[in-house]
């Protein structure tokens, strides 16, 4: 493969997917594919894979099958990471942890090459962030001091950060008031025009709908939607709806060092 060949490679490209949690299969031969500056949102009933599907991408659970492709790369060669920004749900990071925002949001930069110090590039890169999500006035405060909205926002300035070509978010708009829904919004609009390629696992459209070029619906593990997102939202409102809402995936994976740490 070429140069020009990678370049105009699908960031993500997903084949016959397959993965098991606890025995349960979860992802049933999926397929999927996120292009250069391609806002595609991930959609599903609770317990349709989505989070799980995100999750293989990024290293937090093995495929049992399939492969993945990222820029143009097979999964086992790409060692890049830093192209890829992660968001997880807001659930399973910051709470808790007894950090400034500052200090979390440095962590991003600091799996290139080293573990400790910051240079000048990264020091710059985490006030960028930190300007991009409007908490650069909050740097100094515990994260543990913010509200849910808050927290998230700076989870996502911790992606930023990296300055990845890749932004894979997981539910950012769970539990965040509508005031921190705008801010999010406008974040990811900055992103879209800045054209990084954006992975979003949502609930519902919402405030991010007019951002969204593709949609890709799971149900039971299947793609059974991928084109134009769905008109109406709501959860009833999506392809395949069987209005069966099963329990959630399980969130408790341990995290890849690469992206989180």
């Amino acid at each position: 493969m070429t140069d020009t060949d990678i370049s105009t490679a699908p960031v993500v490209r997903l084949t016959g997917g397959t993965a098991a949690l606890g025995g349960r299969p979860v992802l049933r031969g999926v397929d999927l594919k996120v292009g250069p500056g391609e806002v595609v949102a991930l959609l599903g009933a609770n317990g349709s894979g989505k989070s799980t599907l995100v999750r293989t991408l990024v290293g937090l659970v093995p495929l049992t099958g399939g492969s993945i492709d990222l820029f143009g790369t097979p999964y086992a060669k790409f060692k890049d990471w830093s192209r890829i920004g992660y968001v997880p749900q807001r659930t399973t990071a910051a709470a808790g942890v007894p950090a400034s925002v500052r200090e979390v949001v440095a962590s991003g930069r600091l799996t290139r090459r080293r573990m400790f110090g910051l240079s000048r590039e990264d020091r710059a890169a985490v006030d960028e962030a930190l300007t991009a999500v409007g908490m650069l006035d909050r740097a100094g405060d515990g994260i543990a001091n913010l509200s849910g909205g808050q927290q998230q926002r700076v989870l996502i300035a911790r992606a930023l950060a990296r300055r990845p070509d890749l932004l894979i978010m997981d539910e950012p708009m769970a539990g965040v008031d509508l005031a921190n829904q705008e801010i999010l919004a406008e974040t990811l609009r900055r992103q879209q025009e800045e054209g990084r390629s954006v992975l979003l696992v949502l609930h519902e459209l919402g405030p991010l709908e007019p951002l969204i070029d593709r949609a890709v619906v799971l149900r039971d593990g299947c793609v059974c939607h991928d084109g134009a997102p769905p008109p109406a939202t709501g959860q009833h409102a999506l392809p395949g709806h069987d209005h069966v809402h099963p329990h959630a995936d399980d969130h408790h994976h341990r995290v890849t060092p690469g992206l989180l740490s």
